[in-house]
């Protein structure tokens, strides 16, 4: 099945990400770090999304001989909270993810409804070596005021759409079909081609 197809090495261990990358790049050979038993760390050290996930896909890339990586830096910025935590979004609380939308929780504890709003931001870059392409999607919402939903990972239960559901809430197939992360990929894509 795979043999005529390009792979991709996602430069990410999260379960749930690359879950949703192999679904959403369905016609790419889509590889963990994992599968490869490479383990790369990359500082994310940038000032905006974009350059953290080009460095990772460079840096991804250059290490594995110049094969083609996809990496990406995601995060929420929340408007009460002057677009805290943005590009921090990884690095500001060391707990779990459970623990982290626990801490956002209590930040906005009673604030209401239309002072929860809140925007998910997803750079996504694919990188052949020092060659890199980069799209951005975004998606809006508030902060639920309680974790809700069990098919999600990072901020998906306590992100609430405008319907009232958090993206928790919602099955695979209609979370990637609104997902900043899957906009950002569609991006890359049409790049991708031209690449080629």
């Amino acid at each position: 099945m795979y043999d005529c197809m390009l792979e991709i090495i996602i430069a990410s261990n999260n379960i749930g990400k690359i879950k949703e990358v192999k679904e959403i790049l369905k016609e790419y050979k889509i590889t963990s770090l994992n599968e490869l038993s490479a383990n790369i760390e990359v500082e994310e050290d940038g000032e905006t999304f974009e350059q953290n996930a080009i460095k990772k896909a460079k840096e991804t890339s250059k290490q594995l001989n110049g094969k083609i990586c996809i990496a990406d830096d995601s995060g929420i910025e929340i408007e009460y909270l002057k677009g805290f935590p943005g590009v921090k979004t990884k690095r500001w609380y060391k707990g779990t993810e459970e623990e982290r939308n626990q801490e956002i929780l209590k930040k906005l504890e009673g604030v209401p409804k239309q002072k929860r709003k809140v925007t998910f931001i997803a750079a996504v870059s694919i990188a052949k070596g020092d060659n890199a392409i980069c799209g951005i999607g975004t998606l809006e919402g508030y902060i639920a005021t309680s974790p809700r939903g069990n098919n999600g990972f990072g901020f998906d239960e306590i992100f609430e759409l405008e319907n009232g559901k958090t993206l928790a809430e919602l099955s695979e197939k209609e979370k990637n079909q609104i997902s900043s992360r899957r906009k950002a990929i569609e991006i890359c894509k049409q790049k991708l081609e031209e690449w080629q």
